[in-house]
């Protein structure tokens, strides 16, 4: 039998969600119709006036060739982030979970860099590796690397990709572990008295099993490359050397705030919404498919 909660008052639950509801409509409903409806208006240099221009704003992106640029360039830093992060963290999640002295310890320092802010993230792999300052960046000079992201638009892209990963790796981390223990242990031991190896069994029981974590973790590594990576990018490159480490999210924020563009900016965060949001469903959609609950 289950069990059913029962309010004495019919207005109770609605008041129960209603902050919650409050907050959604504040903070993300409200600013979202106001970036429609800037999508299509135009401003002066000063701000004094507004014009209505209809879909100009959106015609004028599409005739600009740095804005596929940067559309390709998002999408490459999203599969090179979602699968690094994803394939460590599955690693390392393997590694934790079995039955080693001190592995709450180390579970428990794998999971703290989670809490570091995006552009902490940034300012503590800047110091590692930059040219001048880092330190590893002097042991990839002394062995022979001509290591300079401020000048070189593919170790700056990398160097995006390796602090964008390492914050999320701990997020992962925690979805895959959870997922490994809620797996039976008399599946993985019904395997191994068949004579699978480790590796067989992993291929064949864990990692199939885990496919709904893996799915979720997916999406949700997608929308963070999306959006979440702009506090990195912003300390650690500002989306330079040449715009080689500018992205959708990073170029909203410079032609919006820095450029002074309004109307350009509110048109390219729709259309990294409706992106997102695309991509999304095309992961539910056949993606999930392949997923065994």
């Amino acid at each position: 039998m289950q069990k059913q909660a029962i309010f004495q008052s019919r207005l109770l639950p609605y008041a129960l969600v209603a902050p919650q509801l409050a907050i959604v409509l504040l903070f993300f409903y409200w600013p979202a119709l106001q970036a429609v409806i800037q999508s299509f208006l135009l401003q002066d240099a000063f701000g004094l006036s507004t014009s209505f221009v209809w879909f100009e704003n959106y015609l004028d992106l599409f005739r600009e060739p740095a804005y596929f640029e940067a559309i390709l360039r998002t999408f490459f830093f999203s599969f090179a982030i979602a699968v690094s992060s994803l394939s460590f963290a599955l690693l390392l999640a393997v590694m934790a979970d079995k039955p080693l002295r001190g592995s709450m310890l180390y579970r428990t320092l794998l999971i703290w860099p989670y809490a570091v802010a995006p552009p902490v993230v940034g300012v503590l792999w800047i110091f590692m590796l930059h040219p001048s300052l880092g330190i590893i960046a002097r042991y990839l000079r002394a062995i022979g690397i001509d290591w300079n992201p401020l000048l070189d638009g593919d170790q700056a892209a990398t160097l995006i990709i390796l602090a964008a990963a390492w914050k999320q790796i701990s997020y992962n981390f925690l979805f895959f572990l959870a997922g490994l223990q809620s797996i039976p242990r008399s599946v993985l031991e019904a395997a191994a008295i068949d004579g699978a190896r480790p590796m067989r069994r992993f291929w064949t029981v864990t990692f199939p099993l885990l496919s709904p974590t893996i799915f979720f973790l997916l999406v949700v590594n997608i929308v963070y490359a999306f959006f979440d990576t702009f506090g990195i990018i912003d300390t650690m490159t500002r989306g330079g050397p040449g715009k080689s480490t500018e992205t959708l999210v990073y170029k909203v924020y410079s032609d919006g705030l820095l450029g002074g563009n309004l109307g350009s900016s509110a048109a390219q965060s729709v259309i990294l919404m409706v992106m997102v949001i695309v991509l999304t469903g095309i992961q539910f959609r056949f993606v999930e498919r392949k997923v065994t609950y």
